[in-house]
């Protein structure tokens, strides 16, 4: 017989947490954080994958929490001592080797993202929180997605759209001196450079930081300073290292204060992340992945959530990979989850 569920925790939000690429870290970092308190005064978490890979990651922290399976998200009553585990995938996932890229684990991994979109696009969980999965992986198993962004947003009816999008959001503590932290949102993401500077539009460019806007107004409760990376070295130094931030990246920009938008820009990125970090900006648009990501991990790598903005579910993940050379050796660094679930809980409607 399931808990009893008081009414106090059935204001806490129930989260699903997908399980990742059974070959790299992301069982493990779930297990190594469930036992934290914090968590659990937060949300409710429940955990979408694989019982039995959940069960090597609890003997691999050597905790005394125990799984049981579940059939159904209202029967999760998770406690720090209990990971309630829904199965998505098949036992073939229970053959792969840690540290490697196999099919089997990216279908597994691929299966529990869908079940849990599916499960938030019902309405029958608040929020998920994703550990990390293997692109490789992903495209051995036959999906084509890029990773978790594009694929939320196919099971949304969202994908092919503009109005999408990756942000990696870093709270503000004594190193970032933004009131509200920062937020980075990407134009193009999981592309080669060769395409990025392709899909590169002034209608990309406004449209994610009109994202990065309502993410940070929704946040901190006023209009966000937004500063917008340049995509040439030195802005391109008045088109003499390109023509990107006069005819696409400025154009943009005006149209957004034209909206309301705090824009300010182009801006070369070795700039304005060091002026956002002092606090004059509170969020940033980067031109492509490395452009947002090298800057915002230097800045705190283990505290980095990531967040897809411009859907009609709350998803956020960890800022990190699957960390193969390091899988299933207790050395994976948790804090990362914990800050997702916490981002998680708090969009969802907690006061995490």
């Amino acid at each position: 017989m399931p808990k009893p569920t008081n009414a106090i925790q059935k204001k806490r939000p129930l989260i699903a947490l997908t399980m990742g690429d059974a070959a790299g870290v992301g069982p493990e970092i779930i297990a190594g954080s469930w036992p934290e308190t914090i968590i659990h005064d937060w949300c409710r978490p429940f955990v979408i994958g694989h019982p039995e890979i959940m069960r090597r990651a609890v003997a691999l922290w050597q905790t005394n929490v125990e799984v049981v399976e579940i059939d159904s998200p209202m029967e999760a009553e998770p406690d720090p001592g209990l990971i309630p585990c829904l199965s998505s995938c098949s036992d073939d996932v229970l053959e792969v080797q840690p540290g490697t890229i196999d099919p089997r684990a990216g279908q597994a991994a691929f299966d529990a993202v869908v079940m849990a979109g599916k499960l938030a696009m019902a309405g029958k969980v608040e929020a998920i929180t994703t550990a990390p999965l293997h692109k490789k992986a992903l495209r051995q198993a036959g999906h084509g997605h890029p990773g978790h962004t594009e694929l939320l947003a196919e099971i949304c009816g969202v994908a092919g759209g503009q109005d999408f999008a990756m942000m990696l959001y870093l709270a503000p503590n004594e190193q970032m001196f933004g009131p509200g932290g920062l937020a980075v949102v990407h134009v193009t993401l999981h592309v080669a450079m060769v395409d990025a500077l392709k899909q590169l539009s002034e209608a990309a460019v406004l449209a994610k930081a009109r994202l990065a806007d309502q993410f940070m107004t929704r946040l901190m409760g006023s209009r966000p300073r937004v500063g917008v990376c340049a995509f040439n070295p030195h802005a391109g130094e008045g088109g003499l290292f390109g023509d990107e931030e006069q005819r696409i990246i400025g154009p943009a920009i005006e149209r957004g204060r034209g909206e309301g938008i705090q824009m300010e820009g182009p801006i070369s990125s070795d700039v304005v992340f060091l002026q956002a970090r002092e606090g004059k900006f509170d969020a940033i648009v980067a031109m492509y992945h490395d452009q947002g990501h090298i800057a915002l991990k230097l800045m705190g790598m283990h505290r980095a959530v990531n967040v897809t903005l411009g859907l009609p579910i709350v998803r956020t993940s960890v800022a990190h990979g699957t960390a193969f050379d390091i899988a299933w050796t207790r050395r994976a660094e948790t804090s990362g989850m914990i800050e997702a679930i916490r981002v998680a809980s708090r969009l969802a409607g907690s006061k995490a």
